[in-house]
């Protein structure tokens, strides 16, 4: 009789943690969505922009942000000053392929990137790139619900836990997962809001 109260108790616990775990891996979906969003022009310069970038220096993928000093000395301008000079073509090359459709200019010590003004046509296609990684986002909560309610469904089977029990928790998911759909609708609709905005 203990080991089965026992056994239930596990279970219960680990359920809980479950629940606990679903939130967190949640919460890094929408703070990698808040990542992704940042790298999106506005009509702002800001190093932001660029920092995330990945540069092939000496054949390793690395982050612009270790490889220079990234500023925004004023609202139209980004400069980077590369820590090895050698590094300022791959720098320029992965400008040049990123889809923030910036053309950098080097003089041999740092690469300056001027932020024209959006036009309204690169305004909608930039609006649908941060639709798309919105949608990623949308998708990774879901598929996170997905997972926790197919294992929800298997402790049930097990027995050790109530019914009750796991529509309790299939239901505090559900709300985990529409409080995420929510706020990963809010950043896209600001981020929406600062591309549109003239």
């Amino acid at each position: 009789m203990t080991t089965d109260r026992a056994k239930a108790e596990e279970a219960q616990a680990a359920v809980n943690q479950r629940i606990a775990d679903a939130r967190g891996r949640m919460d890094k979906s929408l703070e990698a969505l808040h990542k992704e969003l940042v790298t999106v022009r506005t009509g702002r310069a800001s190093p932001a922009l660029v920092e995330r970038l990945h540069v092939d220096y000496y054949g390793t993928q690395t982050p612009l942000q270790s490889l220079a000093g990234i500023s925004a000395p004023d609202a139209t301008q980004i400069v980077i000053s590369p820590y090895d000079r050698n590094a300022i073509s791959a720098i320029e090359k992965a400008i040049q392929r990123s889809e923030l459709g910036l053309n950098p200019s080097n003089d041999g010590q740092v690469i300056r990137i001027a932020v024209p003004q959006l036009n309204e046509e690169r305004r909608r296609e930039l609006v649908k790139v941060v639709h798309r990684k919105a949608e990623d986002a949308r998708v990774a909560v879901r598929n996170i619900r997905r997972d926790e309610v197919e294992h929800l469904r298997r402790v049930e089977k097990e027995g050790h836990v109530s019914k009750d029990e796991i529509e309790a928790k299939l239901s505090e998911l559900q709300k985990l997962t529409d409080q995420f759909v929510a706020r990963v609708d809010e950043a896209q609709k600001k981020k929406e809001g600062e591309i549109l905005e003239v």
